[in-house]
């Protein structure tokens, strides 16, 4: 009989068909989130014309969502650690997709702002859960890339939802856009079917034989029999895992990564509910101010892509603070006159920097803690950065409500930037960044 480490054969498996699999399914699942997520953004033109809002009304509704989000991100993040991975995402999945296609049968603000606060309950509780199980499955040493590559499927559903936007909105008006979220329902067979459930959970429900099927597939080459015993290293969390994330020199990192998530999802949100209307009251056309939300999601992608590819190479703390120092510069510069595609290519870099930053920030989280919390410091990072993510829309709102040049719109959304880039710096800087041995367990499993 051998002692087979799980940490240390998921860290050291080479990939195969099955890393392709949860790959697959993970991506799939945050590019529904992403396009029931963008498609506030896609719809307000018209919504604040048709239901005749006003810009902090509107402003209001954008937020609901995020509301959702950030109760949704918190409590799904620790309730898994009880029901487990995949059966918090299939929960979380029904809820955001099912309430969303309800949402075009809103008749008034109130309806809508309701059914997008439930839903926003399912798109922040799938996110912590989805980059955890990512990250418990991916080989160390391309950890990164994976995590990312997945992650920007959420810019893949925003450019999705923009660009169907572009047609649909103005032909078929904007509830069409919400029924196309009966998509994932219809899939929901299949990922229950395929998608796996934590390794971590299993040995902690003491289910062995699945944990050892599933090691199996991830890891032929280790030939893991029936007589194999299967051991995960001990740890010495208590029962208070959210205070578990400020032991161990770990507060100051985890204050930082807090204002990180605060200050880039209000970036992230303020743009991708308010682009499109401050785009076309600057004097672009509907169409035209749809192309630059696409284009700020089709950087996103690339953002978060080569964010990862760099992270493997360089490290995640450098690659932030350049992205986030490059944000502020492009959101700046996208307030004054530009030629068309100066205008596009800085949208693109915002897009990558912004949306792309939000994906490696998740990444990083799920690298800085041990296994046995990172479910609840992915949760809770998410969940209190969407104080940022409700701030973000409202924030938009404002500005257009002063009427303000359209410059200063552009370089209030730069300012979160700076501060995110002094908070990344400052993490790692506590006690725990110096133990290696943590960083060997942070993203192996969940």
């Amino acid at each position: 009989m051998r002692l087979i480490d799980v940490n240390q054969t998921i860290d050291n498996a080479s990939f195969t068909p099955f890393h392709w699999k949860v790959l697959f399914w993970c991506s799939l699942i945050i590019i529904f989130d992403g396009y029931d997520l963008v498609i506030y953004g896609v719809v307000l033109p018209l919504l604040m014309e048709q239901w005749q809002l006003n810009p902090y009304v509107a402003g209001l509704l954008g937020s609901s969502a995020l509301f959702g989000m950030m109760f949704g991100a918190m409590g799904f993040g620790m309730l898994s650690d009880r029901l487990g991975r995949k059966k918090t995402i299939i929960i979380c999945v029904v809820l955001f997709s099912l309430t969303t296609v309800i949402n075009g049968l809103a008749t008034n603000p109130w309806q809508f702002g309701v059914l997008r606060f439930i839903a926003g309950l399912g798109i922040g509780g799938v996110m912590p859960n989805v980059v955890s199980l990512m990250s418990e499955y991916s080989p160390k040493r391309n950890r990164s890339t994976l995590v990312a590559l997945m992650f920007s499927g959420y810019a893949v559903g925003g450019m999705m939802s923009a660009g169907l936007g572009i047609w649909i909105v103005p032909n078929f008006g904007w509830e069409i856009m919400f029924y196309l979220a009966i998509v994932p329902l219809l899939v929901l067979p299949l990922m229950i079917k395929f998608l796996p459930e934590s390794v971590a959970f299993l040995m902690a429900q003491n289910r062995q034989e699945e944990a050892r099927s599933l090691l199996q597939k991830l890891a032929p080459q280790q030939q893991i029999t029936e007589n194999d015993q299967l051991v995960v290293p001990p740890t010495n969390v208590q029962k208070a895992p959210v205070l578990e994330l400020l032991r161990g020199g770990r507060t100051l990192s985890t204050l930082m990564f807090w204002t990180a998530f605060f200050c880039c999802l209000l970036m992230v949100y303020a743009l991708g509910s308010w682009l499109p209307k401050l785009m076309s009251a600057a004097g672009y056309e509907l169409g035209s101010s749809l192309m630059f939300l696409m284009v700020l999601n089709i950087g996103a992608i690339v953002g978060a892509v080569g964010g990862g590819w760099l992270a493997d190479r360089f490290s995640l703390r450098s690659v932030l603070v350049s992205f986030f120092l490059l944000a502020s510069a492009s959101l700046v510069l996208l307030g004054y006159p530009h030629p068309m595609w100066l205008l596009y290519s800085l949208m693109a870099v915002a897009g990558a920097t912004t949306i792309g930053s939000q994906i490696l920030l998740y990444a990083y989280v799920a690298q800085f803690y041990p296994a046995s919390i990172r479910s609840t410091a992915l949760g809770w990072a998410s969940g209190i950065g969407r104080n940022g993510a409700i701030v973000g829309p409202m924030l938009g709102g404002t500005l257009l409500a002063l009427a303000l040049p359209h410059q200063m719109n552009f370089l209030a959304l730069a300012v979160p930037g700076a501060i995110a880039t002094l908070a990344i710096a400052l993490v790692g800087r506590g006690k725990a960044a110096s133990q290696p041995a943590t960083e060997g367990q942070m993203a192996t499993n969940s």
